[in-house]
C-alpha cells in the first residue's frame, strides 16, 4: 500500500563536486542562541516576578498556537476560523479528567490532547469536503457546536463553567516537590510548573514543525499548498497529508488548551471556545509576523503581546486597531514583518530550501539560482 510520499526524495541527487545542504551559518548560530535562550527562559520563575511568569507563559501559549495554525494554514494550505475547537476540547477534557476521574492534571495534558484529536478525526470527515472559504466557514460552524454541546454538559456546570478543586491543583505532580527544594509557596510552584510545561510544549512544537519541513514529507507539504493538482499528479497523497497535519495540530492545540485553562484554574463555554481569543487574535499574530514561516510568529507573538499591553484598555478601539494593522499588512506586506525583514537582509533563521552548492553558484530547491 502506498503513502503518497515514496515518489518523493529526502535529498537532491547532487552531481560531482556538489553538495546539498539546508542550514545555513546563520542559521548554526541562531542554534546555539537559542538554546541559551530557552536556558535563560528556564530559569525566569528564579528570576523574575510572578507576574513576569504569567506574562510569559501567556507569550508561549500563543506563539504554540500560532505555530500550530500557521503549519495548518501556511503550509498545509487549510485557512481554518475553528480552531478554539480544540482548544475548548482540550480544556474541558482536562477538567472532566480531574474532576470526574481524578486524574492528576499533570498526566490529563496529554490525554486532552488525545481527545482533542480524537474530536478532530469526525470533524476533519465533514469539513474536508468543503474548500475554500467554505472550509473555513465550516470549521467555524462546528466549533460553536462544539461549544453549545459542552454548555449542556451539567457534571462541569453547564452554561456557566466550573472550577478545579484547589485541592487538585495544590497536590499535583511536581508541587511538592518545588516547595520542598526551593521553597516556594503553593501558587507560585503552580505558576513555575504551568509555565516549565508552556516553555517545553513550545519547544517541541517548534521543533516538531522545523523537523517536519525539512523532510520529504515537508516536500510534499509545500508541493501541495503550491498546487495540490501537480503534487497529485507527482504521487503525493494530498489529502492524507492534510489529514495528518489538521490532527496533529488539533492534538498540540488540546494540550495548549488544557494548559491555558490548567493556569486559570475556571472554565466555561463562551471562554474556552472564544473565536477572538483563540482564533482570531492566533491568526493576526502569524498575519503580521508571516504566514508560512516559522520565524513570523516569532516576531508576530512579540508584537501583539506590545500592543496588547499598550493598548488593550481601549476596549473596542483596539480590536479595531488589530484589524486595520493586520488589513494594512496584508495590502502593502503580504509576506509579514519577517517577509521586509528577511527580503532587505536575507536572514533565514529556519532554513527548509535545500540548497545546492558548488562551483560558483548556488542553487535552491526550486531550481533557481540563490547568490
Amino acid at each position: 500500500m502506498t503513502t503518497g510520499f515514496e515518489t518523493m526524495s529526502t535529498e537532491i541527487a547532487a552531481p560531482k563536486g556538489w553538495r546539498v545542504e539546508t542550514r545555513t551559518r546563520l542559521s548554526g548560530i541562531f542554534a546555539i542562541l537559542s538554546l541559551i535562550v530557552v536556558a535563560v527562559l528556564a530559569a525566569a520563575p528564579f528570576l523574575v516576578s510572578r507576574g513576569v511568569v504569567q506574562d510569559l507563559f501567556f507569550i508561549l501559549t500563543m506563539l504554540a498556537l500560532a505555530q500550530s495554525w500557521n503549519l495548518l494554514a501556511g503550509y498545509a494550505g487549510l485557512i481554518s476560523v475553528g480552531q478554539q475547537l480544540f482548544v475548548g476540547c482540550g480544556a474541558y477534557a482536562l477538567f472532566g479528567f480531574v474532576i470526574l476521574a481524578g486524574v492528576d492534571p499533570i498526566l490529563a495534558i496529554p490525554l486532552a490532547g488525545l481527545f482533542a484529536m480524537l474530536i478532530a478525526a469526525p470533524a476533519a470527515f465533514f469539513s474536508f469536503r468543503l474548500y475554500g472559504p467554505y472550509f473555513a466557514i465550516g470549521t467555524w460552524v462546528i466549533a460553536e457546536v462544539g461549544r453549545l454541546l459542552f454548555a449542556q454538559w451539567k457534571m462541569l456546570g453547564g452554561g456557566t463553567g466550573t472550577s478545579l478543586p484547589r485541592e487538585a491543583t495544590k497536590n499535583m505532580l511536581g508541587i511538592s516537590l518545588l516547595q520542598d527544594w526551593f521553597g516556594m509557596r503553593s501558587a507560585a510552584a503552580a505558576d513555575a510548573l504551568a509555565y516549565w510545561l508552556a516553555l517545553a510544549l513550545t519547544a517541541l512544537t517548534i521543533g516538531f514543525i522545523y523537523r517536519l519541513l525539512r523532510s520529504k514529507q515537508g516536500l510534499g507539504l509545500a508541493a501541495v499548498r503550491d498546487n495540490e493538482t501537480a503534487a497529485r499528479a507527482l504521487g503525493v497523497d494530498a489529502r492524507r497529508l492534510k489529514i495528518v497535519v489538521y490532527l496533529a495540530t488539533a492534538f498540540v492545540t488540546g494540550m495548549v488548551g488544557a494548559l491555558i485553562y490548567l493556569q486559570k484554574a475556571r472554565i466555561s463555554p463562551d471562554a474556552a471556545f472564544s473565536l477572538t481569543d483563540w482564533t482570531a487574535y492566533v491568526v493576526f499574530i502569524v498575519v503580521i509576523g508571516g504566514i508560512g514561516t516559522i520565524e513570523g510568529p516569532l516576531v508576530g507573538v512579540l508584537v501583539f503581546f506590545m500592543l496588547q499591553n499598550a493598548f488593550s484598555s481601549y476596549g473596542s478601539w483596539y480590536l479595531l486597531a488589530l484589524g486595520a494593522l493586520a488589513i494594512v499588512t496584508m495590502l502593502f506586506a503580504p509576506r509579514g514583518l519577517w517577509g521586509l525583514i528577511s527580503s532587505c537582509t536575507g536572514w533565514e533563521l529556519f532554513p527548509v530550501r535545500r540548497l545546492l552548492r558548488g562551483g560558483s553558484t548556488l542553487h535552491d530547491d526550486k531550481g533557481g539560482p540563490h547568490g
